[in-house]
């Protein structure tokens, strides 16, 4: 298991010293960018699926493309260097990270992992809660990040509702000891992560007021104590993938804990 000052340092070695001083990150550039995914877009590497959800005027947030492209594309690239995961790539050998979306329900079961940025807004049909319920007890994997305070919690714990009973499948918090936390790398300490911009604004790491000052990790498990749905909440773990070069403290504070722990939801996600 590779430690978070082992880490940090293969992560600056990968960017390059100047290149985290002059501020700029890999963007890249995939054919498979800014469309939904078909099946042919599948071939068997790892793809990052970002899920395209409907967004309520009354909820809270950014909403789904909040991140994107970035994110997918820069924790794609280090998930290939710091695991033997074989991570579809295009022919200029950059990610090729796909979007989709619940009403194409064949297409999200070729999908291991899905991800959704600031869900404190989305909502869902009663189909696409059908969807979303038959892809996860079918052994699909949904991380929803990004999103802070009560009001978003409580938005989006309404959705996940319709989708899962709570009665049948409740929240629990995640313990430090979980093996997510240590699948690949040690992630046991990740801590608190805040835009890039509240950072550099306050140097605090809550977005919008103390009362939010302590992340939670959360699950939904299967029948069997596998994970399928995780919560990260007052947390924002995907600008830490889409900023990672713009400043050498956020990088080495925030990026490297959070790639450690993203490379080992990934990971967790294709092996359970």
């Amino acid at each position: 298991m590779i430690g978070l000052v082992l880490l940090g340092a293969a992560l600056v070695a990968s960017i390059g010293a100047a290149e985290l001083q002059r501020g700029r990150g890999r963007r890249g550039g995939s054919s498979g960018v800014g469309r939904f995914a078909t099946l042919e877009d599948f071939d068997g590497g790892f793809q990052f699926c970002r899920l395209v959800v409907r967004e309520a005027g009354n909820g809270d947030g950014a909403g789904w493309s909040v991140d994107y492209p970035r994110a997918e594309m820069n924790l794609s690239i280090r998930l290939s260097e710091l695991t033997r995961a074989p991570v579809s790539m295009d022919a200029g050998n950059e990610p090729r990270p796909l979007l989709v979306n619940l009403g194409e329900p064949g297409v999200v079961a070729r999908c291991p992992f899905l991800m959704m940025t600031e869900p404190g807004r989305a909502y869902f049909t009663p189909e696409e809660a059908v969807a979303l319920r038959e892809y996860l007890l079918r052994g699909g994997f949904l991380w929803a990040d990004d999103y802070w305070g009560q009001y978003a919690w409580d938005f989006f714990e309404v959705q996940l509702g319709q989708v899962l009973s709570s009665a049948s499948y409740p929240i629990v918090d995640l313990p430090r000891d979980h093996p997510i936390f240590r699948q690949v790398l040690d992630a046991s300490t990740v801590p608190q992560i805040p835009g890039i911009g509240y950072w550099d604004g306050a140097n605090g790491t809550w977005e919008r007021s103390p009362r939010e000052s302590v992340p939670h990790i959360r699950a939904i498990n299967d029948a069997l104590g596998r994970v399928m749905v995780l919560l990260t909440h007052d947390t924002d773990f995907g600008d830490s993938y889409e900023r990672e070069a713009e400043n050498p403290r956020y990088f080495m504070k925030f990026s490297v804990p959070g790639y450690a722990f993203g490379i080992n939801v990934i990971v967790y996600s294709m092996t359970h």
